[in-house]
């Protein structure tokens, strides 16, 4: 395949491991990345979720892009009504300045979190305006100029960086925001496939290259897709039973890490709970990965696809991302 290949890491926590051991194991993946031709590695904000250590992505980016050399490195995204948008300018223009022009930003506007902690973080306002808004000011600081168009006055030390601003969504509003902001769209396509194709069609026909924020001349999209392969089919679909407990465990309110896979036909009974919102997979052997994956890439049009792979055992996650690269590049 010629369209580039990209990973999402949340940084799971297996069972029986703490934070600093996953952190540690994704800090080894992303080498790995590095490696084997990914072309970025983009971390998720997740808020008091016990079984995922990516809280702080700018920490997580920043680990990531100390230990490899060529892959591109960003969020995927920030929740942006999380924080103050001049923190996150500040934040990714550091980054910026620390590891020079690899550096990604994606914005969402979802909590990430439960209502809750939403609250504790002292979310701000995710409607629409105010996010677009949001993504005006951050293009200011990040842009020669350096200031936002809101505030003037106020600088940062992101001035000059031009970090790259994506949008994230996997409904209509948010590729209709992408589309009229002129900006990439990064599709959550491997947990919210209701929408999909609805979401190309509004990202394309509403994009906009005179937007004031318009940063490329065409739509470009990169869709999610979860992808487990093994040198078996049996022992692919019996480690994609991680990520179905994991949905699973969603649905029925259980609070635990990360667990080891099982026997697939254990969770007949339950699996009508993760089947949909898991329905963008490629799951097998490296041959029915590959054809899973343009299977995919053909209904979307997707101009990049990046890759979600759980794995109870970090080992059995590298092997997939060493058999999947070597099948598309």
């Amino acid at each position: 395949m010629s369209i580039p290949l990209s990973i999402l890491d949340l940084v799971a926590i297996p069972e029986g491991n703490s934070a600093r051991e996953a952190i540690a194991s994704s800090m080894a993946s992303a080498r790995l990345a590095d490696r084997l031709g990914y072309n970025r590695l983009w971390f998720a904000e997740h808020h008091n979720t016990p079984n995922l250590a990516a809280s702080a992505t700018a920490l997580l980016i920043s680990g990531a892009a100390s230990v490899t050399e060529r892959i591109r490195v960003g969020a995927g995204g920030v929740m942006l009504p999380n924080h103050a948008p001049l923190m996150v300018a500040e934040q990714y223009g550091t980054l910026a300045n620390m590891h020079g022009d690899r550096i990604d930003l994606g914005l969402g506007r979802a909590p990430g979190t439960d209502p809750m902690t939403a609250q504790a973080l002292g979310r701000s306002s995710a409607e629409p305006q105010a996010f677009a808004q949001s993504i005006y000011d951050l293009q200011g600081w990040f842009g020669p100029e350096g200031q936002a168009r809101s505030m003037p006055i106020v600088s940062a030390v992101s001035e000059g960086t031009e970090v790259p601003i994506w949008v994230l969504g996997s409904t209509v509003s948010g590729a209709s925001i992408a589309g009229q902001l002129g900006l990439p769209f990064s599709l959550a396509s491997h947990f919210g496939p209701d929408q999909i194709d609805q979401a190309i069609q509004v990202y394309r026909e509403s994009f906009k290259t005179d937007a004031p924020t318009a940063r490329i001349d065409k739509p470009y999209i990169m869709a999610g897709i979860n992808v487990v392969v093994a040198e078996s089919e049996e022992e692919a679909r019996r480690q994609f039973t991680v990520v179905e407990q994991m949905i699973i465990d969603l649905h029925q309110g259980r609070r635990r890490r990360i667990q080891p896979p099982v026997d697939p036909d254990s969770l007949e009974g339950q699996r009508a709970l993760s089947q949909n919102m898991l329905q963008i997979s490629a799951v097998g052997t490296p041959d029915m990965v590959k054809a899973q994956m343009e299977a995919f890439v053909e209904r979307t049009g997707a101009d990049e696809l990046i890759t979600v792979t759980y794995a109870f055992d970090p080992a059995a996650r590298d092997r997939s991302l060493e058999l999947l690269a070597k099948l598309w590049f």
